[in-house]
């Protein structure tokens, strides 16, 4: 799969940071003591998920505009970046934190891993999304993904609901990642709970006796167990992203080899986060408004696969036709998650891994 990266020059933006690391106290000039710019200096450390894409001009702008030496730490998929933001909180990993999603975000706000931060570049449309000291970046549809171009081919029609995935005609077709270790992966359980109800242990009952394979992370079922994309593996159906086919375009752009399969998705939003016991809290705090300016905003959905929360900024042509929003995402109260998420993947667990 192609990353096309494109990037944006924003003058009111650039003078925002500058405006921003000048009431911070941080140092923009590399010549001044670094112990002015708090406890931390000019280190700053960004923790993420290993699907983050920042573009380096982006990253070069904020460290170039506020002074800031920043290290960048991916610890894994999403899931893996919550459980080691959670074993390291009495020695965090770094100062600010991006990607804990909605059906992970519940258990770090438990466990005492964020410092409260209410940023003031908060668009409105993003109001929605906000949860206690956490704020929202991005969004987007975690569904089913289809290799179009394979049941062609075979001659077999496209599934379209969840219930279509159990069955026979579909058997040995499916690979999913571990919601254990996966935020894709949670939010696929999450969505089959919303569906499905008490019966959900049930329909995964059906899903594994149709052959459904579950891997660790997103990473591994896109680019390895799936035969779209650039993928060379045996399984045309993913667990991947609503946004997903706008990366599987034909070479003339005038179709997608793959589509998402939008009765099936979950509404995921990623969020940022100031970590409680940051050595350079100023630092992180810059950086998550710097997540929320116009640039950073405009560069997420060819970088990330995701929708900015900003909904004033410009898509990309082709995402009407090949990355559009479910209309009708499977909806679980992110406080419903929080309470029953650790008994889900126990259940989960125990009747699919065994």
């Amino acid at each position: 799969m192609s990353f096309a990266r494109r990037t944006t020059a924003s003058t009111t933006a650039l003078l925002a940071l500058a405006a921003l690391a000048a009431c911070s106290g941080n140092p923009a000039d590399p010549s001044q003591d670094p112990g002015e710019g708090g406890a931390a200096g000019n280190e700053l450390t960004v923790v993420t998920h290993d699907s983050f894409a920042l573009p380096d001009e982006l990253k070069a702008q904020f460290e170039e505009t506020t002074g800031y030496d920043v290290t960048y730490v991916a610890p894994g998929d999403g899931g893996a970046l919550v459980n080691q933001l959670i074993l390291t909180k009495d020695s965090p990993l770094g100062d600010v934190v991006f990607g804990v999603d909605n059906t992970f975000a519940g258990r770090a706000v438990e466990e005492g891993v964020f410092a409260p931060y209410e940023s003031p570049a908060l668009p409105e449309s993003a109001a929605q999304y906000a949860i206690e000291s956490l704020t929202p970046v991005d969004m987007g549809d975690v569904c089913i993904n289809a290799d179009t171009q394979w049941f062609e081919e075979a001659g077999i029609e496209v599934p379209a609901t969840l219930d279509d995935l159990t069955d026979p005609a579909h058997k040995d077709l499916l690979v999913v990642s571990h919601p254990a270790s996966s935020s894709p992966g949670l939010a696929f359980l999450a969505a089959t709970v919303g569906a499905e109800g008490d019966a959900w242990p049930e329909y995964w009952d059906a899903l594994v006796a149709n052959g459904v394979k579950v891997v660790s992370g997103w990473s591994d079922a896109y680019y390895t167990e799936f035969s779209g994309a650039d993928g060379e593996g045996p399984y045309p159906l993913v667990l991947s992203y609503a946004t997903s086919p706008a990366f599987t375009l034909t070479e003339d752009g005038s179709a997608s080899t793959t589509e998402a399969l939008l009765e099936t998705c979950f509404r995921q939003v990623e969020y940022a986060g100031v970590i409680e016991g940051a050595e350079n809290e100023p630092g992180a705090r810059e950086f998550i408004d710097f997540l929320l300016s116009p640039e950073v905003q405009a560069s997420i959905p060819e970088n990330m696969y995701m929708y900015p929360v900003d909904d004033e900024v410009e898509l990309p042509a082709d995402w009407a036709s090949f990355a559009p929003l479910s209309s009708d995402p499977i909806d679980v109260p992110a406080d419903e998650i929080a309470a029953n998420r650790d008994q889900w993947i126990a259940d989960w667990t125990a009747r699919v891994i065994g």
